[in-house]
């Protein structure tokens, strides 16, 4: 690093609480943190300025960030986003138009945030016009609102295709779980065309979206049980990573119930299985349990993670195919059948979900030489997956960067040489020894990682 000497610079690579001094970036391996003070910072973009922008989810702000030396400065602070302390609502995704700063008169940037509509938390894409004088965003636009809302599986990624479009993740709210365990998921129930229009977007949980610049339904998109809506692909649990690589194929993430994390390439009209299927379709540790018909009602009995009360009915993997279905590219930490998943003498029951086979996949990127690039919530590590045949095929994963932080999103600068990853705030993660903890290293942080 440019200013300090060896025994600086490594001293500053390796003590990540505290920023380093000169605005080099790390060597291959070597992690520097770039920036902190954000407040839970959830979707990461390198922007045409050079600077990086930063939805803060908590915040409810658009941020950018000068990679160089870290200051910070606010574009946009959106007064109606909502967010609940704890929950995954509130600022998420955000896309910039590729002609932003362009000189054509479309520096647009679009927004996804969660807002009260009257009747209840919504979600809802809006579009702001920057202002390059005054570096800040303005004249909010909506494209579409009413989107479901709730505080858990959100998913909320936001993405512009090459095809002028925009490609939005909805997740399946949390449902069939802990506090939502009687709502029923809704991942497989498609849209009627009366819903499509009257407005009514009830039936998009679980589902990749596709929708013109002005909200409403691409005559090209796939139609579902024959009507054509804004749902492009169906049977998500929570896709909190999209990705567009260059050669045009769409990739996503979806975190599984206690296994099978999966990246999938995400196509036109395809089902991703969830609920039925966690993963592949191998009957390996996984049952649906369906609370909300449970016998003598849901209200009679008590969510348990690892206990299915006999008067909850239950599907196998196996009970359940679609010629639709569309198996993942790579899974992670799937386990056999009869796996134990309370073994772990780490976890006291607070923590319990930290140690399940899962990693908690947060966001994708694409990375250099034909790789996939995702984060993890429980490792603190970005997982290089090389992609072969294509696209269409992936090889084994390998595990960089590591530190005891949640990772969120990343994004790559355009030499392909520095990966930037935002941390969040606060929550569990594992650290060295794989324990669950809430001591993290660089909360609410954005670090730079050498590929």
């Amino acid at each position: 690093m440019k200013g300090l000497s060896a025994a600086a610079t490594a001293a500053c690579l390796l003590a990540l609480g505290a920023a380093c001094a000169s605005p080099g970036e790390p060597a291959p391996g070597g992690v520097r943190v770039v920036a902190t003070g954000l407040d839970d910072p959830y979707e990461i973009l390198w922007g045409p300025d050079g600077f990086l922008w930063v939805t803060e989810k908590s915040g409810g702000r658009v941020t950018r960030v000068d990679p160089a030396n870290g200051r910070k400065a606010v574009a946009l602070t959106v007064d109606d986003a909502r967010h609940t302390t704890g929950g995954q609502d509130g600022l998420l995704g955000m896309a910039l138009h590729p002609d932003l700063l362009g000189g054509k008169g479309r520096d647009w940037v679009y927004l996804a945030h969660t807002y009260d509509a009257g009747d209840g938390r919504r979600t809802k894409i809006v579009r702001y016009t920057y202002d390059p004088s005054r570096q800040v965003l303005t004249g909010p636009s909506d494209v579409i609102t009413g989107l479901v809302s709730s505080v858990d599986h959100q998913s909320g990624k936001l993405r512009f295709g090459p095809d002028g479009r925009l490609y939005y993740t909805i997740g399946d709210q949390g449902n069939n779980q802990f506090g939502r365990y009687c709502e029923p998921i809704e991942a497989q129930t498609l849209p009627t065309a009366a819903q499509v229009r009257a407005g009514d977007w009830s039936a998009y949980q679980g589902k990749v979206l596709r929708l013109d610049l002005d909200g409403s339904v691409p005559g090209d998109n796939p139609e579902f049980g024959g009507v054509r809506s804004h749902v492009y692909a169906t049977g998500f649990r929570n896709a909190q990573g999209l990705a567009f690589t260059p050669s045009g194929l769409l990739y996503g993430t979806d975190q599984g119930p206690k296994t099978d994390d999966e990246v999938n390439l995400v196509r036109a009209g395809g089902n991703y299985g969830w609920p039925h299927v966690a993963g592949h379709r191998d009957g390996k540790a996984y049952v649906h349990a369906r609370w909300a018909e449970a016998v003598n009602g849901c209200a009679a009995e008590t969510f348990d993670d690892y206990e299915i009360p006999p008067d909850v009915p239950t599907t196998e993997e196996t009970d359940w195919d679609d010629p639709a279905f569309t198996p993942p590219l790579v899974t992670f930490d799937t386990v056999d059948d009869d796996f134990d998943f309370r073994a772990d003498t780490r976890c006291d029951p607070s923590a319990a979900f930290v140690c399940w086979p899962t990693l908690a996949l947060s966001s994708l990127e694409p990375g250099p030489g034909g790789t996939l690039l995702a984060t993890s919530l429980k490792d603190g590590a970005v997982y290089r997956i090389p992609l072969t045949s294509g696209g269409r095929k992936a090889g084994a994963a390998t595990r960089i960067a590591d530190t005891v932080n949640r990772y969120r999103d990343t994004a790559v600068d355009p030499a392909g040489k520095t990966l930037y990853i935002a941390t969040d705030g606060a929550g569990f993660t594992r650290d060295a020894a794989g324990t669950p903890t809430r001591a993290l290293e660089n909360p609410g942080a954005i670090l730079s990682y050498g590929l």
